[in-house]
């Protein structure tokens, strides 16, 4: 038996933020002192990393947002969770550390709702279904992702079939789990690639220019942190998937 024995801890210092904030504009779809909801465009990135170490998401919003620095962590601060570089939409970045832990509880919990609106090749056989495949690192290209058989994790998107354009479909898409590349991977996998994704659509061609796949995070809903009221976003759809649905449109009628 150990009598007065003593356990010393060391709290190192918080690390500094080596990020420089770049004054570049943000559409806004909600904001307050706890939380902030912008509408990312399509090409940028949420946050620094390998190949992207300036013009992301978090240097511009380190210029929009004071206090931001260490929130959730040093590269990071504030996202609570992420969209691809070239999908669009509304994401959530928190202003605190407890409005951080909060949202991520909700991601996590599967009660914040992400709602996506997409344009894939074909169509789904019904009107609406789910994918329930675990996702993982593709077995021959590490830079992908895919369907796995051993090793993935759990992956669940829900489909509706919004508008059915010949030989194309507007569908909505709900995410209950988070994985990277989830919708694209899981379209892919199904026979209908999203328009625009040159990663997953296989050799799949349309003759309209595309910025990036055609993939909108048009609606976030979720708890406030603080005030606990809810807070829905409605993202509108930027200007070249709206054209390429009218494209699509006409040649339908």
């Amino acid at each position: 038996m150990v009598v007065n024995d003593s356990l010393c801890v060391t709290i190192p210092e918080p690390e500094k933020l080596n990020l420089t904030p770049e004054n570049i504009p943000l559409d806004v779809l909600y904001e307050d002192e706890h939380l902030i909801i912008v509408n990312k465009p399509v090409g940028m990135v949420v946050h620094p990393a390998p190949g992207h170490y300036t013009g992301t998401l978090v240097h511009a919003l380190l210029y929009h947002c004071d206090r931001l620095a260490g929130i959730g962590g040093v590269e990071r601060p504030g996202i609570v969770h992420r969209i691809d570089k070239d999908t669009t939409g509304a994401i959530v970045v928190a202003k605190s550390d407890r409005a951080h832990q909060h949202l991520q509880a909700q991601i996590k919990a599967k009660t914040a709702r992400r709602e996506y609106w997409g344009l894939i090749y074909g169509s789904f056989p019904s009107e609406t279904g789910k994918i329930d495949l675990p996702i993982g690192r593709h077995p021959k290209d590490r830079k992908k992702m895919a369907v796995v058989t051993k090793g993935g994790r759990e992956a669940v998107t829900h489909w509706q079939t919004l508008e059915r354009l010949g030989n194309y479909s507007l569908m909505q898409f709900l995410l209950e789990t988070g994985r990277t590349h989830q919708i694209r991977v899981h379209c892919a996998h199904q026979g209908h690639p999203l328009l625009g994704d040159t990663v997953y659509s296989s050799n799949r061609s349309l003759k309209v220019n595309l910025s990036g796949q055609a993939l909108h995070a048009r609606q976030l809903s979720l708890i406030h942190p603080i005030s606990e009221k809810p807070i829905t976003a409605i993202a509108p759809l930027p200007n070249e998937f709206t054209k390429l649905l009218q494209v699509l449109r006409n040649r339908t009628n």
